[in-house]
């Protein structure tokens, strides 16, 4: 007689919800493959390909390098390139050896996680938020402590939620600056004053800047210059639009980091070879300049579409100054902002995130726009959704 047949599954999945935007995203390709023409806004992705120095770097490094393992620190010329970039354009010296490259900056935040919470630790971070984050956490069996903020504070953290949310179950503070969903950044003296709250009740702040040096107005700068004793966690997805390369690197403070090599050696093994020698391209001056072209082309994206979701209802309370999303109040137009996407979807074959995928504070109120399309293209997406709202 066989077995009874039984699903065991981990308490922790049902803290796990599905990523919204990935559901989205199929909803749209099956729209493609129908044969209708799909705008998409959804997508936290650079809709430029990797610049070609990249490219060519890592076509170089497959034909005349051996494609094995590497440390799990990583390749020590990428690592001295990247406290480079930190000397050289912001001004802040960072020992190569505290630099972990990882496989991308989602392994960055869970090392991080598994090397500073135990069971139960409380890790407080803003909602809206980027969904995974939380989930990373509850990976590592810590607790998410999720705050939500509002435009007043530019959805971001500040030092008064520190004050007044933790506990004596935290053990640290999640900030990202810029932000996912909302594009907005926290500004260079609020960030001081949320490190020294952290660190005054003996926690650690974890800054995710993997949206650093995309910035409109404002200069991009890094809470390294703050001290060595915080976790930064960047990438090479973003500005440096290599996404599918799955690189990124964390920044520990020194007495972390024979732990966090430990613990990426049972993860991971190391990040891909191929694809760290194509980073040492990415810090060369020909790069660089691609790049901040490419920047300005992102702001005047959002700069087009601000006034155009202005005209069509959208509030926008907070102006982004980072990334490439804007968070937008669309209860003006409609009460359930979920109902809405879809809807845009399927009568404009337009692809928007509802605000359900970042966290409980008025997700029903907020679409999140990736605005990673030419600004012709924009102008059309808006042309549709127009066409929807006036209906």
């Amino acid at each position: 007689m066989k077995p009874e047949s039984f699903h065991r599954l981990a308490s922790r999945m049902s803290h796990i919800a599905p990523f919204e935007v990935m559901e989205i995203q199929t909803a749209a390709r099956e729209l493609e493959r129908q044969g209708r023409d799909v705008i998409h806004m959804e997508i936290g992705e650079p809709d430029f390909t990797t610049p070609r120095p990249i490219v060519d770097a890592a076509i170089d490094a497959l034909n005349g390098k051996p494609m094995f393992y590497t440390s799990a620190l990583g390749i020590q010329p990428l690592r001295e390139a990247i406290a480079e970039f930190y000397r050289t354009k912001y001004g802040v010296t960072v020992a190569p050896e505290r630099i972990i490259v990882t496989a991308g900056s989602s392994a960055a935040l869970l090392l991080a996680c598994g090397v500073l919470l135990n069971a139960g630790d409380e890790v407080l971070m803003a909602d809206p938020g980027y969904p995974c984050n939380r989930h990373f956490v509850r990976a590592m069996e810590g607790v998410p402590r999720t705050i939500p903020v509002g435009p007043e504070h530019a959805y971001q953290l500040a030092a008064e939620h520190i004050e007044s949310h933790w506990t004596e179950r935290s053990v640290a503070a999640l900030v990202a600056s810029p932000s996912n969903p909302t594009g907005t950044l926290v500004a260079p003296d609020e960030l001081a004053r949320i490190h020294q709250s952290v660190r005054s009740r003996g926690g650690t702040l974890i800054v995710d800047e993997i949206y650093q040096g995309l910035t409109y107005g404002v200069e991009p700068s890094t809470a390294l210059s703050l001290g060595d004793d915080l976790f930064v966690i960047n990438s090479f997805s973003k500005y440096f639009q290599m996404t599918g390369w799955r690189l990124g690197w964390l920044v520990v403070p020194p007495a972390y980091v024979r732990e966090v090599e430990k613990l990426a050696q049972n993860l991971f093994i190391s990040a891909s070879t191929p694809a760290q020698h194509a980073a040492l391209a990415a810090f060369k001056p020909e790069t660089i300049a691609i790049l901040e072209q490419r920047r300005a082309e992102f702001e005047a994206r959002r700069n087009s579409l601000l006034p155009a979701l202005n005209s069509l209802g959208f509030g926008i309370p907070v102006v982004p100054q980072g990334a490439f999303y804007i968070y937008a109040d669309s209860s003006q137009i409609a009460t359930d902002s979920f109902a809405l996407s879809r809807r845009i979807l399927q009568e404009a074959h337009v692809a928007l995130t509802p605000g359900k995928d970042f966290g409980h504070a008025a997700p029903e109120r907020h679409i999140r726009i990736a605005y990673t399309q030419t600004v012709p293209r924009l102008a059309e997406a808006m042309e549709r959704i127009k066409g929807v709202i006036r209906s």
